[in-house]
């Protein structure tokens, strides 16, 4: 899915590519080591990538470096496939903007790495996902993204009407 969504959203005006912070471009808080003698820690059960205009990042081998400045926003899609606060596995997608780096450090030098700030911190960023207002010392961040059952998602005419769509609406909007 997230592949497909790529491509579709290539072919817009605006050319947007798969932010990579490195290895598959996702970002998830969960433990991947095979010697966690947990194996339920093994399980992806969140997922988000962002989708950047091509022009907006510069790829370097098999990453991009996204700097932040006042103009930086993004397409967002992140997945909760389990959580205890859902009944069904859920798709979120739409624009993150305003995007600000607070303070000089090495934690957050580029967007990429505010991804996993985010995904730690998703108790207070998505919290509402209709008007997100995030501010910690390290980034301050708004957007808006919308909600869809994975289930729901079931064909390419399906994600082009529930996910990119609304998405490019929310995108082209700020």
């Amino acid at each position: 899915m997230i592949k497909e969504i790529a491509g579709i959203l290539n072919e817009e005006e605006e050319k947007f590519i798969i932010g990579k912070p490195g290895g598959s471009g996702i970002s998830s808080i969960n433990s991947k080591g095979l010697e966690v003698n947990n194996v339920r820690l093994w399980l992806l059960k969140k997922l988000s990538v962002f989708f950047i205009p091509e022009e907006k990042t510069v790829i370097r081998g098999g990453t991009t470096i996204t700097k932040i400045d006042k103009d930086l926003k993004v397409l967002y899609l992140r997945i909760v496939f389990y959580d205890k606060t859902i009944k069904e596995p859920t798709v979120y997608s739409g624009a993150l903007y305003n995007i600000e780096k607070k303070l000089e450090n090495k934690f957050i030098s580029k967007f990429e790495h505010a991804m996993t700030n985010l995904e730690y911190n998703e108790n207070k960023v998505f919290k509402d996902i209709q008007k997100i207002n995030y501010e910690n010392i390290y980034i301050k961040i708004q957007g808006e993204l919308i909600k869809n059952s994975l289930f729901e998602i079931t064909d390419s005419e399906t994600i082009v009407k529930k996910i990119i769509k609304p998405s490019l609406e929310l995108y082209r909007k700020y």
